[in-house]
């Protein structure tokens, strides 16, 4: 009962956390561009890979304070049968072991495209399945232990949908 009681209030002040980050924002908004790189991480993403610099997809946060490691390139929607759209998380800052929240907004260059959806990786950065309900532009706002980051990712049409 007390686990369950200690995981409402988490989900209740995370999705606390999440309304008030995303009423202190700027009323511009940046047009959604992706910028995926295939190369070498970034060295303090590099902890657990067995090869020396190790390549794939990734994207940085504006802030280069986390980055999102593509396991799947491209991400689809609807998601594909065949493989998932496994994202690992990686923060440059200390993690305390909380959610990472993810407000996602599609959008066509600074347009708001539908409403926005969040998705939580629970435990902070770390792997995920990051599933979303349309192909498009995706402007991700991220917030985990007190840090926040933005990114931008494209899903791609799942073409055997």
């Amino acid at each position: 009962m007390r686990i369950r009681v200690v995981a409402a209030i988490g989900f209740v002040l995370s999705t606390l956390l999440l309304a008030s980050c995303g009423a202190t924002k700027s009323s511009a908004v940046r047009p959604c561009a992706p910028n995926v790189v295939d190369g070498v991480i970034p060295s303090w993403a590099q902890a657990g890979f067995l090869e020396r610099n190790p390549t794939m997809h990734y994207e940085l946060g504006t802030s280069r304070e986390i980055v999102a490691l593509l396991f799947a390139f491209p991400l689809e929607s609807p998601p594909p049968a065949s493989h998932n759209n496994k994202i690992l998380w990686v923060s440059r800052l200390p993690v305390q072991g909380t959610v990472l929240i993810i407000r996602a907004q599609r959008m066509v260059g600074t347009q708001q495209l539908g409403a926005a959806v969040q998705r939580q990786v629970a435990g902070g950065p770390g792997p995920s399945i990051i599933n979303l309900p349309a192909a498009g532009c995706w402007s991700l706002d991220l917030y985990w232990s007190g840090h926040t980051d933005h990114l931008d990712l494209s899903y791609a049409t799942n073409p055997g949908s």
